[in-house]
């Protein structure tokens, strides 16, 4: 199978590359390539270091990687017409909810206008398949003591430029498989986690600033809830939708794991040894959802998928992975753009109370 993989350069793109080429389950002969524009948050290294940890030939053999932006229309059709993929699988985005804030048109940009360039490509070179990466923020948020889940049909009710940017791409994948009957999937995932995170997304940053002696900064809404699964377990769903998903369908991929940001810290904090004080709360932006809870029956029922990594496990080894990374991460933070605690954004000083 030949996969063109865009945005695989980031966190989740990389370690699907990853699981691709190295797990022993996908036992069928892959030929991956990579298209990234390596933005700020994608690092062409993660792939590098993944080959220097695995030592294994097919990132040799099997991969190649071509710098190009997705909004480049001209450059991507070219790149499919020549490469021929048997599927698209497409992680580029921007995702930052907090530099969405700041910057919104770079999101519109790239999650919106870029996805639609890829999908006129696709079918335009005639793919046979399109595989989205959405996320559950398209939903909207729940209330903290709600007892309702998001399913595939649950309306979008996006709330941050992020969010709506993301919402606005899965129905331009819809659109493409009602109008022009391009055979398309789409995913919509939980929070993920673990090795090859940029460090400014919430667990590897409070990881590494509480390993360089730094406080950790939390909003002040931190009983907001969100719903944990790991990369790996991400992946494998990606796989399973690929091979035995129905063509024009939905699935949700989650664990049913959720945890409030103040759960997460001290579990991180007390792995680590730190003491409470190291906690520093700052103001809260603007639309912060207080909760997210996937429905993830149908691609359990329908594609056999379960998650595979228990949460105290999966936090264990990703903590330990970046006690044991200093030198991928340590000159990634000063990449960093946001200041969680200067905003610049006017709105009622009541707006983000109830939430």
């Amino acid at each position: 199978m030949k996969i063109m993989v865009t945005g695989g350069c980031g966190f989740i793109g990389s370690n699907f590359i990853k699981y691709l080429l190295t797990d022993p389950e996908v036992t069928e002969e892959i030929k991956i390539l990579n298209v990234d524009s390596i933005t700020y948050a994608g690092q062409g290294r993660n792939i590098e270091h993944m080959y220097k940890e695995s030592k294994n030939q097919k990132f040799l053999t099997n991969y190649k990687f071509i710098r190009v932006d997705i909004c480049d229309f001209h450059s991507i059709d070219i790149i499919i017409k020549k490469f021929s993929p048997d599927c698209i699988v497409n992680f580029a985005a921007e995702s930052h909810n907090s530099y969405a804030i700041l910057n919104p048109t770079v999101f519109f940009k790239t999650n919106l206008l870029g996805t639609q360039n890829l999908l006129e490509a696709a079918r335009k070179n005639n793919v046979g398949r399109f595989h989205h990466i959405s996320t559950c923020e398209v939903y909207g948020d729940l209330d903290l003591k709600s007892k309702k889940k998001f399913t595939e049909t649950t309306s979008y009710k996006p709330n941050t430029p992020y969010n709506a940017s993301k919402a606005a791409a899965d129905l331009a994948v819809r659109a493409y498989f009602k109008t022009f009957n391009l055979p398309i999937t789409i995913s919509n995932c939980s929070n993920n986690y673990g090795s090859y995170q940029f460090p400014e997304k919430l667990i590897p940053l409070f990881v590494t600033n509480l390993l360089e002696n730094k406080k950790i900064p939390l909003y002040k809404n931190s009983q907001n809830k969100r719903e944990w699964i790991h990369v790996l377990d991400h992946c494998k769903a990606i796989y399973k939708i690929l091979k035995n998903g129905k063509v024009g369908e939905t699935y949700n991929v989650g664990t049913g794991v959720e945890k409030s940001i103040e759960e997460i810290t001290t579990i991180i904090l007390k792995y680590l040894n730190m003491p409470e004080t190291m906690k520093e709360y700052v103001p809260d932006r603007p639309s912060h959802d207080r909760r997210y809870l996937l429905d993830s029956k149908k691609i359990m029922k329908e594609l056999k998928w379960k998650p595979a990594i228990n949460f105290e496990t999966g936090m264990k080894e990703t903590i330990e992975w970046y006690k044991n990374n200093k030198i991928w991460w340590l000159s990634l933070k000063e990449k960093t753009l946001i200041q969680e605690n200067k905003w610049g954004v006017k709105r009622d000083k009541n707006q983000n109370e109830s939430k």
